[in-house]
């Protein structure tokens, strides 16, 4: 699966992982690997086994495949989504069309890699996750713009008055837009804000899911707010 860790860059020790991963091959390369970095990983080949093991312990990243025995990784991340656990999550699929990418994204994941992919690819992202905030802090209560208002205690967005009900990918999405009026937002940007994604110039992720926001937040109002500079990225501003 192009799997080299002999030539990875040594990262910081003292990671806890959790990885579960029902290919025996590729369980015994990831976790040699990651352990060479001084992580500490804890291992499951089925969903279920590791929907325990996360709901039971603290990891720092949970590095899970999308198929696995029972319970399916898009499950797994759902489910300690509900559950209130936000430990970042790097999903492994060999499906790597747009609609796969925004099934596990919705699902909660944080980033995706996929197979086959170089050892380093991993624990660069591993890396970049753990990093990560688990919170955010937002001392607002409410973010407008014009006439659209997200009252961020109650992830609750309206237009005019209206009540618009969003994904939380899209909703993360349109807080991104509202945070930076008028701002010309860039793809690579808004991969990195809403998904921390190395951005995959292959992929049209960005744009479906700026359509999505936009067939919500404009059809049957009279002024479009989200729009498109072509070659630059997109920018929130009435017209």
């Amino acid at each position: 699966m192009g799997v080299s860790y002999l030539s990875a860059l040594s990262l910081s020790t003292g990671m806890r992982i959790l990885l579960v991963e029902d290919e025996i091959k590729t369980l015994f390369f990831l976790r040699q690997g990651m352990e060479e970095q001084g992580w500490t990983v804890n291992t499951a080949m089925e969903g279920d086994t590791g929907f325990r093991l996360a709901s039971n312990d603290d990891y720092d990243v949970i590095v899970s495949d999308i198929t696995l025995p029972g319970m399916s990784g898009l499950e797994l991340c759902a489910q300690l989504r509900n559950r209130g656990i936000r430990t970042p999550i790097l999903m492994l699929t060999a499906l790597s069309d747009t609609d796969d990418k925004v099934a596990g994204l919705e699902a909660g994941a944080d980033d995706y890699l996929a197979k086959p992919f170089e050892f380093r690819e991993l624990l660069a992202r591993v890396k970049a996750l753990a990093r990560r905030p688990t919170t955010s802090v937002r001392p607002e209560k409410i973010l407008q713009f014009s006439d659209v208002i997200i009252d961020l205690n109650a992830k609750k967005v309206t237009r005019s008055g209206k009540e618009i009900s969003l994904t939380p990918r899209e909703y993360a999405l349109l807080e991104f837009f509202l945070r930076n009026p008028g701002v010309v937002l860039s793809k690579v940007a808004i991969a990195e804000k809403v998904w921390d994604l190395n951005f995959d110039t292959g992929t049209n992720l960005i744009e479906v899911y700026v359509n999505y926001l936009r067939n919500k937040l404009e059809k049957g109002f009279d002024k479009k707010i989200v729009h498109t500079l072509f070659g630059q990225g997109y920018v929130l501003r009435e017209e």
